[in-house]
């Protein structure tokens, strides 16, 4: 089985079409036509310890949410985690692959997977570039829960540890919108969708003022928004190709950390 049998899955799903012009989505290191070596290991990101654990885990080809090679890079001496890890895929022979703004914004993608992990129901597409792509997703809950019991739900649901808010204009929430990553450029969007709640990341502090009354939105974390990136590689993979060894990675980790 060759690396590009693997992707092709994986485009099927999200294509590389569908990805910003600004995102470097694909194969990032390694050769398309190589023979796959040894299994594949999903993450969010590609670090120093995802690399050790693919090497201990015989993995040959590392599949992130996350291009570990974003902005070009002008040399490789290990002066940065990026260029180290360049090097230690190289020399190890471990491919990567990201699946990143392409997989935002196709059917079923990120925003749609976190929207059926809180019970949000009759999704939509927030801010769509075709009938059915697009950036975040906006539906219902089955019945309207308070915000404290919302919250109680990113916490238990997404291991949220700080939630970031605008004011609690909001007793109860029924109307839900969602984009997983930096969504404050789709803000607009989920006021013109009439929400009750935006639940979003890495918002800046004037964010916070936009909702102006009409809604509330909650920032919770980058990382927490798109650990679901895994999940949802996974399923793709395991039900398009059965025989190699298929591995979450236990090492993906939030580079966020917090003092409560």
């Amino acid at each position: 089985m060759k690396i590009k049998d693997i992707t092709a899955c994986i485009e099927q799903f999200a294509p590389l079409t569908l990805q910003e012009s600004y995102d470097n989505a694909g194969l990032v290191v390694g050769r398309a036509d190589d023979e796959l070596r040894g299994g594949v290991l999903i993450a969010v990101d590609v670090t120093p310890q995802v690399l050790d654990e693919a090497e201990r885990l015989g993995c040959g080809l590392i599949v992130t949410h996350h291009p570990l090679i974003f902005h070009p890079l002008k040399r490789l001496n290990s002066a940065s985690m990026v260029e180290r890890c360049v090097e230690m895929a190289i020399k190890r022979d471990i491919a990567l692959y990201a699946c990143h703004t392409n997989l935002d914004s196709a059917y079923e993608g990120m925003s749609w997977r976190l929207g059926r992990v809180l019970g949000v129901q009759d999704m939509q597409v927030l801010e769509p570039s075709s009938e059915m792509t697009g950036f975040g997703v906006v539906g219902t809950l089955a019945e309207p829960l308070s915000v404290e019991a919302l919250f109680d739900l990113l916490r238990e649901r997404l291991s949220v540890k700080v939630i970031r808010h605008s004011a609690l204009v909001r007793e109860s929430i029924r109307r839900v919108a969602i984009c997983t990553g930096a969504g404050g450029s789709c803000m607009e969007a989920a006021r013109g969708a009439g929400c009750d709640i935006y639940i979003t990341a890495d918002l800046r502090y004037n964010d916070f003022f936009a909702p102006d009354g009409e809604f509330i939105v909650a920032d919770i974390g980058h990382f927490e928004s798109e650990f679901c990136a895994i999940d949802i590689l996974f399923d793709i993979l395991s039900k398009k190709i059965t025989n190699f060894a298929l591995h979450k990675s236990a090492c993906s980790k939030n580079p966020v950390h917090y003092s409560l």
